[in-house]
């Protein structure tokens, strides 16, 4: 059929779906773009809590959720319904929150699963655009990863998640998604969580990072001596690091894209641009980088963590030490 058909037309603008997020996030390497502002929600500060451990849980998920309905109540005398539906679903009675903090975009993190009784945990860290207004993506990937591994865990063996947005994700659109400094900062909060989840589960579970899009820059500027694993990146634009060798850690690293992934076409470079460094270097799945590459699929961007896709399979068995049994791309 010639390029006049509707299968030309077809092909073109799914090319188009696929290449425009890309030539966004190129725009925003080259370009000094100011993010778009967020308003301003009226919250109550967090819960003040002592670092968690296994038969403090409970209260701990309590506060938290306690909190929560407040933030619903400020937002809702606010005039922000949205905000104030979100906050209310997360006050409900059956979430596990380890922490909460509604001001601003708002920061989350969720526990799916007995993470005192874990043999293995998996933390989820998201990408752009992620904050409590938009955490119901987020979270479905978290619940998607859990019934996972519930699935292919081994009999008697248990499981947890851990989704943590603790860190103001950058725009999609906007400077700081291009360069690591929203990384920098979320890396010590990452590096704090792992140490209160080995608090909890203490050193005899296992602990496996997955990491997606500009969450995979914020595991590498947090992975030096992290005690976790296994690192898996997925629809990563880069790391900001050259090699698996410049993270400085023990844990595995593993990568993926999938077929249909637009940030295929960002551009891996790294360079000084009106006074910061914009870019993150070489591609995670070349081979120059030197990660595990394993199989994600056909799938796009926001499609890892799909039920019953070969990605989520393979993010599973990463997450229970099931190595061997990973695909390759």
């Amino acid at each position: 059929m010639g390029p006049g058909s509707a299968a030309g037309r077809r092909r073109r603008a799914g090319r188009w779906r696929r290449a425009a997020p890309a030539a966004l996030v190129s725009c925003a390497v080259a370009l000094p773009l100011s993010a778009a502002a967020r308003p301003v929600v009226p919250a109550p500060p967090p819960a003040v809590l002592a670092a968690p451990a296994a038969d403090t849980l409970t209260d701990a998920y309590a506060a938290n959720r306690a909190n929560a309905a407040e933030a619903a109540r400020m937002a809702e005398a606010h005039g922000d319904r949205h905000r104030a539906a979100a906050d209310r679903s997360l006050a409900g009675p059956s979430r596990q929150l380890l922490a909460f903090d509604g001001r601003g975009a708002g920061l989350v993190t969720e526990v799916f699963g007995d993470l005192a009784h874990a043999d293995h945990v998996a933390v989820l860290v998201p990408g752009s655009d992620t904050g409590i207004d938009t955490y119901g993506r987020f979270r479905a990937a978290a619940l998607a990863l859990h019934r996972q591994l519930a699935a292919q865990a081994p009999e008697g063996t248990r499981t947890a998640v851990v989704a943590w947005l603790g860190y103001e994700t950058p725009g999609t659109v906007s400077t700081a998604v291009a360069t690591t400094g929203r990384a920098d900062e979320a890396a010590p909060g990452l590096r704090a969580l792992v140490d209160d989840l080995r608090g909890v589960v203490g050193p005899r579970a296992d602990m496996a990072l997955l990491c997606h899009s500009y969450g995979s820059v914020v595991c590498a500027r947090a992975a030096a001596g992290l005690d976790v694993t296994d690192i898996a990146l997925v629809g990563s634009p880069g790391t900001g690091a050259d090699s698996v060798e410049d993270l400085r850690t023990g844990a595995r690293i593993w990568a993926a894209r999938g077929a249909d992934d637009w940030v295929e076409h960002v551009p891996h470079l790294s360079a000084g641009l009106f006074g910061t460094t914009v870019g993150f270097g070489t591609d995670p799945v070349s081979p120059a980088f030197g990660a595990r590459v394993f199989d994600a699929g056909d799938g796009g961007h926001s499609d890892y963590f799909d039920a019953g896709s070969l990605s989520l399979t393979n993010l599973a068995r990463i997450a229970l030490g099931e190595t061997p049994e990973v695909t390759h791309d």
